[in-house]
């Protein structure tokens, strides 16, 4: 099974971009918290999310093109580079999530994108961030613009919950990361 460390070490090799290691964080702690939802192992999970967009800054036109056989190759399961191919679902890949873990890394990869923006507005970062105020910032299409609410929702669906109760889930999963991921706001409390 991955490890967090194990994932953390492959993303090394192929990641250096600061807000692309925020991002990969993000997800991490996302589906920590969506694992502990479904009663899963949240350091499996952590793991998988860390590693989601392992080619992402070297192939963007290409993304997961160049992670199924290098993945492989480094001995990471088949479940796991699964998961992470099923994210790309209908955009990049036509490998289907159906697990919820897959479900979940496809749902929570653009949503904490709006969690993040959401976050970076207020004076204390995502540390008193209610999904109440979240939910307004996701029902406006211009903030956040480029994070595909759309496929939130699909996702959302896929694991028959609605978006308010995931990205209350995702944002409590970010709250312990808030000085890593640098969302602790300009007035930290």
């Amino acid at each position: 099974m991955l490890t967090l460390e194990r994932a953390k070490e492959l993303n090394a090799q192929m990641v250096t971009e600061p807000h692309l290691i925020v991002h990969s964080t993000n997800v991490m702690a996302a589906m920590e918290g969506m694992a502990r939802h479904f009663g899963q192992d949240p350091e499996h999970w952590k793991a998988v999310g860390y590693l989601h967009d392992y080619d992402y800054e070297k192939y963007p036109e290409e993304h997961l093109q160049h992670t199924q056989e290098p993945l492989l190759a480094a001995g990471v399961d088949e479940e796991d580079v699964r998961a992470i191919m099923s994210h790309g679902y209908g955009i990049c890949t036509d490998v289907e999530p159906v697990t919820d873990m897959e479900k979940s890394l496809f749902t929570v990869d653009e949503l904490t994108g709006i969690i993040e923006a959401c976050a970076r507005m207020r004076p204390h970062g995502i540390t008193d961030l209610e999904v109440k105020s979240f939910m307004k910032k996701f029902k406006d299409k211009r903030f956040a613009a480029k994070c595909d609410r759309p496929l939130i929702l699909k996702g959302c669906e896929m694991l028959g919950m609605d978006v308010k109760d995931v990205a209350q889930i995702c944002i409590e999963a970010m709250k312990p990361y808030a000085a890593e991921i640098g969302l602790l706001g300009t007035d930290p409390v």
